[in-house]
């Protein structure tokens, strides 16, 4: 193990003379539904629900022992409003005495459920917490909750110049910052699509993926899709720009869950542990390019954890845009070979409050079937923030 000679970390709390860990024993998640897709029809509540089930069934551990489930979603209006969480719970049929909670930190929702889970088992509050999320961007459509409404108020607005924020355009910014092309985009997410499809053909995502019906498998990746046909593609935040839907993520539905809870817990339950929860931190950038704050994020969690990017395995960079994993990559000189070996949100789609969850169950499938010691997950948010996580497969 690593010298954790820079500040606090979840290792340094492990289970060792009556100190505590936080590790992870399920992760699954549903396939990814496109827009109006085969997972259009089921209602959020019964999607995180199905999820629930089936991370008890396969994790191996009594609903009852659940002390909280803390879930993700970003829009909640409609029919993801009233606490999805708690309504997954009963839908679930688990028992009444398993509360739920339902958290926003934009596309990261999900990822800070882990977060907090961790800190939840780590402070000795709770033994067994379940995190995840869920999002049905085909039910109740991004941009719900703002509808005939201003969300940021005229002293922010007054603050940063402006009458809105919008990731596209800071899509556009990044680019223009980094000076990437629309070739070079484009060449970016027909690779994330080629890697997908290969992981999908592999059936790497076998394991981690419950299966909703007759949806089986993620219904977003294009095998057909060609540099000549994204280059067709209309430019919608700028006239003149290089961001396309193409090199965007896709409007998505799905769930994905999974549990957290201590070494010293999961031994007594008989439960095996896949990982440790190394290290967990947030950060916050600039909300009007509101992209960049990934980047931070990852010096403070490898600062955090004592580590180097050359340590970690593998990386997860959400990929909301193109330009956010590829400033990554030019800010931080990481391995390109290492980031998101299985595609991203360009091919897989992005389930808002979900997403967060649906990366670290991949990546740490992708851990534990390739041997990797250490993977690190970032994704950007709105507001200009980032979640960054370091596993260690145990």
């Amino acid at each position: 193990m690593p010298v954790l000679g820079h500040g606090p970390t979840m290792t340094a709390r492990r289970t060792v003379g009556g100190m505590r860990d936080a590790v992870i024993v399920g992760a699954v998640r549903t396939p990814v539904g496109r827009r109006n897709g085969g997972l259009s029809e089921i209602h959020p509540v019964d999607l995180s629900a199905h999820v629930l089930r089936a991370l008890a069934e396969r994790g191996g551990f009594n609903p009852a022992d659940v002390e909280d489930v803390v879930w993700g979603c970003v829009s909640q209006v409609g029919e993801q409003s009233w606490n999805v969480a708690r309504n997954a719970v009963l839908a679930a049929g688990w028992p009444e005495s398993v509360p739920g909670t339902t958290l926003d930190r934009q596309c990261g929702s999900s990822q800070q459920a882990v977060h907090f889970a961790a800190a939840t088992v780590l402070s000795g509050q709770a033994d067994l917490v379940v995190a995840g999320g869920v999002e049905s961007m085909s039910r109740v459509p991004m941009g719900s909750s703002a509808l005939d409404r201003d969300p940021y108020g005229p002293a922010v607005r007054a603050r940063y110049g402006v009458d809105g924020f919008n990731q596209g355009v800071g899509a556009e910014l990044m680019a223009s910052r980094w000076g990437f092309t629309r070739t070079q985009l484009d060449e970016y997410a027909l690779a994330s699509h080629a890697a997908a499809a290969k992981a999908q053909d592999a059936g790497e995502f076998d394991v981690e993926v419950v299966p909703v019906g007759e949806v089986t498998r993620d219904e977003g990746i294009r095998r057909d899709t060609t540099l000549e046909k994204l280059a067709g593609l209309k430019t919608p935040f700028r006239a003149d720009g290089v961001v396309t839907a193409g090199s965007a993520s896709q409007i998505s539905d799905g769930a994905a869950a999974l549990a957290v809870t201590t070494s010293r817990w999961a031994a007594a339950h008989g439960l095996r542990p896949l990982a440790r929860i190394h290290t967990a931190v947030v950060a916050a950038d600039d909300p009007v390019i509101m992209l960049t704050a990934p980047i931070p994020a990852t010096a403070k969690a490898l600062e955090r954890a004592g580590l180097t990017l050359a340590d970690i395995g593998v990386y997860e960079v959400n990929e909301a845009f193109a330009p956010v994993p590829l400033a990554w990559l030019a800010e931080t000189g990481a391995d390109a070979s290492r980031l998101n070996p299985r595609g991203g949100a360009i091919a897989l789609g992005h389930p808002l409050g979900a997403s967060g969850a649906r990366i670290m169950t991949t990546m740490l499938h992708h851990m534990r079937q390739s041997e990797i010691r250490y993977g690190l997950q970032t994704m950007c948010e709105g507001g200009g923030m980032a979640n960054a996580t370091i596993v260690e497969i145990l």
